[in-house]
């Protein structure tokens, strides 16, 4: 085995401790996923050399999967490990978020669809299953016009969002990593599956009005930001975390304030909650200027829920 493989190796399990420590889904295994990780570097030379390049970003993305709660397991189609602006990064498919929103109990079932010109295609209401009639034999249904997503919750109710093609690239158009294709020809999933981008857009935005879970936003606030499918003006930035003191931000220090980055949207209770069943290791990593920070989040959040 070669000097390469053998540090990769050791990055990836040498995320263990801080793996266990982030964990949101106890179903996912440790060593499953590094060997599904070391799978997907082994066999794409491009993604190897980015691997070894920036070894750390390997490791943040290794880390991701415990804090976000999602498996590389091929045969489950939820996540990659995809090479992305110099580093390596976690990818969510829509078929991930969609088994993270059941898995979590934020709905009971859910489908997002393309709609063809062909298609006949009906809102009735969004407390209401939409009607879709299209024929799946047919060899031309015409140009995609939009697409839904329907979910079911816990109580029964049903839940339902659209987006046309126009408002899909909108989207699309503002994105980070379709400005880089535009820019720099960086090939991007919006160039080689437009249609599972645009369930994955019309979910991102439905999603808000689900019941919330952690697991759930932590997936979409990655998308947004490391998956470069966010606004283009996160390119380059982290995420604002305030004035954090020492010692310096590490994938355990970061994986931890998101998370609880994500809770403030619950508004204060929730984060009150969150911090309490924190360790004391976990607050003072924090910080005091972090949980202030935090806190304020919380409390803006509570009141425009309010307003």
């Amino acid at each position: 085995m070669s000097t390469q493989l053998v540090t990769i190796e050791d990055s990836v399990y040498g995320t263990k401790d801080v793996f266990a420590s982030v964990l949101t889904d106890r179903s996912i295994n440790f060593d499953r996923e590094c060997e599904f990780a070391l799978q997907a570097l082994y066999s794409n030379d491009f993604a190897m050399k980015i691997a070894m390049q920036n070894r750390a970003s390997v490791t943040a993305a290794v880390v991701n999967i415990a804090a976000i709660g999602i498996s590389l397991n091929p045969a489950k189609k939820q996540a990659y490990l995809v090479p992305r602006d110099g580093k390596i990064c976690l990818d969510i498919s829509y078929m991930g978020l969609m088994d993270l929103a059941i898995d979590s109990g934020s709905i009971r079932w859910g489908q997002a669809e393309l709609v063809y010109e062909t298609d006949t295609f009906a809102l009735n209401g969004v407390d209401q299953q939409p009607t879709h009639q299209r024929n799946p034999f047919a060899k031309d249904r015409g140009e995609v016009v939009g697409v839904y997503v329907v979910v079911k919750t816990a109580d029964g109710d049903y839940l339902t969002g659209a987006m046309s093609v126009d408002e899909i690239n909108a989207v699309r158009d503002r994105s980070a990593a379709w400005k880089a294709w535009v820019s720099k020809q960086k090939s991007c999933p919006w160039l080689t599956d437009w249609g599972e981008m645009a369930k994955k857009t019309v979910v991102k935005r439905e999603y808000k009005y689900w019941p919330k879970t952690e697991r759930l936003a932590t997936a979409i606030h990655h998308l947004n930001t490391d998956g470069g499918e966010g606004l283009a003006t996160l390119v380059g930035q982290t995420v604002p975390r305030g004035a954090l003191p020492p010692p310096a931000d590490s994938p355990e220090r970061d994986a931890l304030y998101l998370r609880l980055q994500d809770i403030t949207t619950g508004g204060i209770n929730a984060y009150a909650d969150a911090w309490k069943a924190l360790t004391a290791e976990e607050r003072r990593m924090i910080g005091q200027d972090g949980h202030a920070t935090l806190k304020a989040a919380a409390e803006k959040a509570g009141a425009e829920e309010v307003v």
